[in-house]
């Protein structure tokens, strides 16, 4: 059976991607980010609907929607006919991003929080819909931490030391890690026919009892683990394994790995690089799964799970096909 990478952005439509794909055995769940205010992600949407046309047999797409517009008396019913729209061109789900909660205001000027009331209406239409929602909201613990306090050598140490804008230590006036994850769950408690996925494992990725504790709480509730494994890898590997066992339909598999241009458009060394990264990510989630003692990961050894081929099939492809009908 077919592995399924259910978090990526992956534009791959030229013999070298398309020779891995099938040489991977995976299908691709290409995810829509509305990145800014405006339709200008709809790029996007068009790229990975295309894609999924072109070769059904290795890709899927979900989409997202435009970004409140304070004012717009017509916005939630707009929002609500595009992602329909959407739906009939073959989109399985609908993505919220963290920018909602972390970048975007009310009419006061505070911070939208996705738990907001203009919000609602657009989760109650997938909910008649029967799509989920793949949530990536708040970002990990350590992005409200110093620099400092990470350490050159923690997992989200390059993201955070590049990416400024996004490092909320510092900066008082913003909401904490506790209120966008408080503001999620009250989400997932309002719509319990609503599917929804925890992107990042919920950004819960320090420690996974704290994502147990949802799982236990909210039944219409999942995680991928896209971008997260060396989080995974620094916990407890039987704390870990034992998360896995239990909640083993509830977990799905993916890497996040970004390539939004078409890899028939970049040079012959990215389209190489970007290839090479999703053998390299395949293999280590593969390799932490199943491995009994220690697996190498780059150049470090990390404990594998060893985990049953059973839930391994689980995690790597078949709760993605039962959260994400359509795939």
């Amino acid at each position: 059976m077919p592995i399924i990478d259910a978090h990526v952005h992956f534009a791959g439509d030229e013999p070298e991607s398309l020779v891995l794909l099938h040489d991977l055995d995976i299908k691709l769940l290409n995810i829509c980010v509305a990145l800014d205010p405006g339709d200008g992600w709809r790029e996007q949407a068009d790229t990975w609907g295309s894609l999924t046309a072109e070769y059904p047999e290795h890709y899927a797409w979900c989409t997202s929607f435009d970004l409140p517009q304070i004012g717009n008396p017509n916005y939630v019913d707009d929002v609500i006919a595009a992602v329909e729209r959407d739906f009939a061109n073959g989109a399985v789900a609908c993505k919220v991003w963290k920018n909602i909660g972390m970048d975007v205001r009310d009419a006061s000027g505070a911070f939208m929080m996705v738990d907001d009331p203009l919000l609602e209406p657009i989760f109650s239409a997938l909910e008649v819909h029967g799509k989920p929602l793949l949530m990536h909201i708040g970002e990990p613990l350590a992005c409200w931490q110093s620099l400092e306090e990470m350490g050159a050598g923690h997992p989200h140490y390059p993201y955070y030391s590049t990416h400024p804008e996004w490092h909320m230590y510092g900066k008082p006036d913003v909401p904490s890690h506790a209120d966008h994850i408080a503001a999620r769950d009250r989400v997932v408690e309002r719509h319990p026919k609503l599917s929804i996925i925890g992107a990042h494992l919920g950004s819960l990725e320090y420690d996974v009892g704290e994502i147990a504790k949802r799982l236990e709480q909210y039944p219409n509730f999942a995680v991928d683990t896209s971008a997260r494994l060396e989080d995974l890898v620094r916990q407890d590997a039987d704390r870990v394994r034992d998360f896995f066992m239990t909640y083993a339909d509830r977990i799905l598999f993916g890497t996040d790995l970004v390539c939004f241009s078409r890899t028939s458009q970049v040079s012959p060394a990215e389209r190489t690089a970007v290839c090479e990264e999703m053998r390299r990510q395949v293999s280590y989630n593969l390799a932490y799964f199943s491995t009994s003692g220690k697996f190498v990961m780059g150049d470090r050894e990390f404990d594998g799970l060893a985990l049953p081929a059973a839930i391994i099939d689980k995690v790597m492809g078949e709760n993605a096909r039962r959260w994400y009908p359509g795939l």
